[in-house]
Formats: structure tokens, C-alpha cells, sequence
């Protein structure tokens, strides 16, 4: 095998601490829980972990709302636990990424809460401003989550601005103790060891100084912005509050501040002309990657990934995902929740050109949780409900054993309900060759060992129910077809062998939610420049 930079075309684990590992007994998941379990993360052949915030937080927003960047949780144990996890995992080969959240801090940091007492620097760093002569906010400005983005400090007589929860007030990207303190955060964690950091939502950081109202949405923008359409957000057109022309230019700093070698993958928040901003993001001297709600929100369907990939146009900087911290399981969302669509999509995340994002328990084929009100704590989820967006689902913690007490997962009491059919551990799928697990397994060694995800060709033929991607890489091609339909699909052409990596395949044919990824003949290998 030829050598591979892993930076190229990474396969990544997303961590969630408080939902992984327990080791305590207190029914949350700690980072000696993810010590413990890195051999079985290892095992998956994936090149890195992204851990999910573990820093101090008073946990409003599930751990993105930081009261100290620099600072362990003691909920997820210590820093010198962080520096054994980081040590272990190199150890195991495997690359660490670490969330940052800078667009906003927690109303508990000491900076927010000195703005509130009079310091003028510090209120500085946040986006404080007057009210209008009547009184009301400055401007209309709606938070992601669908209420005004302004609240009320009567302390100071003044709005300040949250593109969140109001327990989430911005921080002002623009000033200089603000780019400090950013910059200094990223030191501290390369020293730790780190490989990369994955950016909260790094397409919201900077907005229109002049704070002019956003204009309404035209009916094309209102079907792209990101999240459910009955959230007022989606009313807008967000060209004042979002991405303004130097956002993407933005990153040079950040690039700047965190190195040439460090992996860097930000998020994009914005649906509209998504897969341009991502390109704009990553652009060379910025990020390495960023990636788009696109594929769990708008990803099933064959067209929609010719699309996305026709969109790219052989620049593979959006990585691919389904399932994340805060959207619902996409093998009930996208699939019908059975072991087939769940390995249909495994394989499907083997070929996609470009980065692959795993989030943890995909791997095992995991339904999304049904939890009642009362069992929900997640806050864009009780704002909307019944009708959530799903967020706390992928949070119930994942099943290593078949013990229904914790399912492995703790000796207490889960910090979620785990109500999980049986089969669904790790315990019960280790062993068998033919479970979602293994499968998994089987794609991403299939996407290491061929180098296909970086590929010098690639070509997308799709239809509504067929999807066909075509991927050469050094002189070796392969041809990947998927059936989204409920009908027998005949296999194309010569490709009546047995698939490199598949499901669903009699032979003759692929069943619904069949997927399959043959080697093309020597004779028949057409490098492409990209998708088309």
C-alpha cells in the first residue's frame, strides 16, 4: 500500500464524554471511560477521535456553553486524565481532535460576568449595544434556535446579543483580547499533545458591525436554512447576522494561530449556498475541511448526493456524516432502522470521496431513542416539543453489553434512559461476521487500505432510486452502486463476482438498501478529473 497522509481524507470518531464510558458509577461517561474503551475505537480503523466538549460547563447546552476553555469538567475527571487519553491514543496510532467553542461562552464566564459588574474590556469582548429609543432590541435578529437573539441586562441597560440560548452570549470575534485568548486556548491544548480541533460553529463568528435588520426570507433561501422549517430562524434571510464577507478569511487566523500541521475541520451553520461557503472556508491557508448540515438533513435521496457531489467538483473539503451529537440517528431518519440501511449507509460513507465523520454507536446500527418530555433536558428539543429536532436522542449512551441494568455503559444510574433491543451491544455483535459492527469494520479498512477516498477521478451517475459513484485512484478504479428503492436492482455489466465491500447482494442483484463496491477491470479504468 502506497503511503497515505491521513490529513487528506481522514476517518474520524466523534466522541460524546458524557455518553461513552463510565468508570465512576455516577451514570455519565468520564475521559478514563474513553481510556478504557480507545482499544475498541482502534479496532474500528479509523485515523482519529474528535472529542466533544469536556471543559467546565454548566451544561445548558450539553457542554457547548464553556465557562473555561482551558478547564476539565471535574463531572469527566481531571487534566492529567486528558493527558493520559491523549497519551494512550497515541500510542494506539490514533490522531486527537478537540472541540472549540468560540462564537459564544457560558453567562458563567468570569469575563461575561465581570461585562455585567462594570468592566468595560470585558464587556468589550461580548456584543453589548442600546436599545432602541422605545426601548426594544436593536435590531431583529433571531437566534438559531428560533426566539429574538437579544436579551435584557438591566444592570447595564443594555441588549447583549446570543446567536443561542440566552445563557450563550456571543463573544466578539473582531477584538483583539478576544483573538488572544483564542489563540493562547489553542497553545494550551497543542502542548497537551492534540492533533486538530473541530470549530463549533465557525461560519456564525462575525456579523455586520452597522447590525442592520435581516430582510425576509425568499422562499428558495427559507427551504436551505439549517433546521426544522417551523423555526422562525428560518423566516430570514440571514445575510446581516451571518458570514459576512470576511468571515471565511477569518480562518487565516486561526490557521495562523494553531500551525501548518494541526488538523483543522469547522462547522458550518448555514443551509444556503452551503457547499460554496464550505469550499470558501477551507480554501488554502484556512481550514482543512468544513462540513455541511446537507447529508443528515437533505442526504436521502441518489440525487441529492449527485448533487452534493457535482457541487464539490473533485474539491473534497465538506466531509461526509450522518449522525452527530445534535441530529437524531440517521438509521431511522435516513434508513428504516434495520441492520440493512444501517450497513447500506456504512458503505456508503467507505466511498464517498473526502473526509468521513463517524459519530459513536453508528457503528452499531443504533435506532433513535424515543424519551419522553420528562426524560428530555436538551433545549431546542423541549422548546419545539412534541415536534423536536431530536438532539438528546444520539446522547443516550451506547450499549457495550447485553446487562439491560447499564448495558456496560455504568454501575448507576444512566444520566439518559438506555432502553436498547437486544443485539445492539457491542457484546452481542463482536463476534459475528455478519453484524453492523463487523461491517463497519470491513468499510473503513476497506477506505484505508485503497486510498479510494482521495481519489485522482470520480464520476456520480444517480436516479431517483440508484445512486452509481465511479472512484480511480493510482490506476485502479472501482464502481460503487446503491439501491435506495424497494425493488430488486440487477448488478451492472461483468460485475456478477463478489463485491469488495457490500450488503444486500444476492449475486444477480441488490435488495433494497443493497449497496456494493466492485473493482473495475483494468480495461475499463477512465481517470476523471471529478464528479459529473
Amino acid at each position: 500500500m502506497e503511503h497515505r497522509d491521513w490529513r487528506r481524507a481522514p476517518s474520524i470518531y466523534a466522541i460524546y464524554p458524557r455518553s461513552f464510558n463510565d468508570t465512576t458509577g455516577s451514570g455519565e461517561g468520564d475521559l478514563n471511560g474513553i481510556i478504557e474503551r480507545l482499544d475498541y475505537v482502534q479496532s474500528l480503523g479509523v485515523d482519529a477521535i474528535w472529542l466533544c466538549p469536556f471543559y467546565v460547563s454548566p451544561m445548558a447546552d450539553g457542554g457547548y456553553d464553556i465557562a473555561d476553555h482551558r478547564g476539565v469538567d471535574p463531572r469527566y475527571g481531571t487534566i492529567e486524565d486528558f493527558d493520559r487519553l491523549v497519551a494512550r491514543a497515541h500510542e494506539l496510532r490514533l490522531k486527537v481532535l478537540v472541540d472549540q467553542v468560540f462564537n459564544h461562552t457560558s453567562i458563567e464566564h468570569p469575563w461575561f460576568q465581570a461585562s455585567i459588574d462594570g468592566d468595560d474590556e470585558k464587556a468589550e469582548c461580548y456584543v453589548w449595544r442600546d436599545p432602541k429609543p422605545d426601548g426594544t432590541a436593536p435590531n431583529n435578529w433571531l437566534s438559531q434556535f428560533g426566539p429574538p437573539a437579544w436579551t435584557w441586562n438591566h444592570r447595564r441597560h443594555q441588549y447583549y446579543h446570543h446567536q443561542f440560548l440566552s445563557c450563550q452570549p456571543n463573544l466578539n470575534l473582531r477584538h483583539p483580547k478576544v483573538q488572544e485568548m483564542y489563540r493562547d486556548t489553542l497553545q494550551f491544548w497543542l502542548d497537551r499533545g492534540v492533533d486538530g480541533f473541530r470549530f463549533d460553529v465557525v461560519t456564525a463568528y462575525l456579523f455586520d458591525p452597522e447590525m442592520r435588520d435581516n430582510p425576509p426570507a425568499r422562499p428558495v433561501v427559507l427551504s436551505k436554512v439549517t433546521g426544522p422549517t417551523y423555526n422562525p430562524y428560518s423566516y430570514q434571510d440571514h445575510v446581516h447576522d451571518l458570514l459576512p464577507g470576511d468571515g471565511a478569511a477569518y480562518t487565516e487566523n486561526i490557521r495562523e494561530w494553531a500551525g501548518p500541521d494541526a488538523l483543522l475541520i469547522g462547522e458550518s451553520n448555514t443551509g444556503n449556498q452551503s457547499i460554496e461557503q464550505a469550499l470558501a472556508f477551507s480554501q488554502e491557508g484556512r481550514l482543512d475541511f468544513c462540513y455541511t448540515t446537507d447529508p443528515a438533513e437533505r442526504g436521502n435521496g441518489p440525487l441529492v448526493f449527485k448533487g452534493l457531489l457535482e457541487a464539490l467538483g473533485g474539491n473534497w473539503k465538506a466531509p461526509w456524516w450522518f449522525t452527530s451529537h445534535d441530529q437524531p440517528r440517521h438509521n431511522s431518519t435516513l434508513g428504516d432502522g434495520t441492520p440493512e440501511s444501517a450497513k447500506f449507509y456504512a458503505t456508503l460513507l467507505a466511498v464517498l470521496p473526502g473526509a468521513a465523520i463517524l459519530f459513536q454507536g453508528e457503528e452499531l446500527g443504533l435506532p433513535q431513542p424515543e424519551l419522553s418530555k420528562a426524560e428530555t433536558s436538551d433545549p431546542f428539543d423541549l422548546l419545539y416539543w412534541p415536534d423536536t429536532p431530536g438532539r438528546q436522542g444520539p446522547r443516550v449512551p451506547i450499549p457495550w453489553t447485553e446487562d439491560k441494568a447499564g448495558y456496560g455503559f455504568t454501575d448507576g444510574t444512566p444520566w439518559l434512559p438506555m432502553r436498547w433491543e437486544d443485539g445492539l451491544s457491542v457484546e452481542a455483535q463482536e463476534d459475528d461476521p455478519d453484524s453492523v459492527l463487523n461491517h463497519y469494520r470491513a468499510a473503513m479498512a476497506w477506505r484505508r487500505e485503497t486510498g479510494a477516498t482521495d481519489p485522482d477521478g470520480c464520476s456520480v451517475d444517480a436516479s431517483d432510486s440508484v445512486l452509481a459513484l465511479r472512484v480511480s485512484r493510482g490506476g485502479k478504479s472501482w464502481l460503487a452502486v446503491f439501491n435506495f428503492s424497494g425493488d430488486l436492482l440487477p448488478v451492472p455489466g461483468r460485475h456478477h463476482e463478489t463485491p469488495e465491500l457490500g450488503s444486500g447482494w444476492t449475486g444477480t442483484a441488490l435488495r433494497e438498501w443493497g449497496a456494493a463496491i466492485w473493482r473495475v477491470p483494468p480495461d475499463e479504468v477512465d481517470n476523471g478529473s471529478a464528479c459529473g
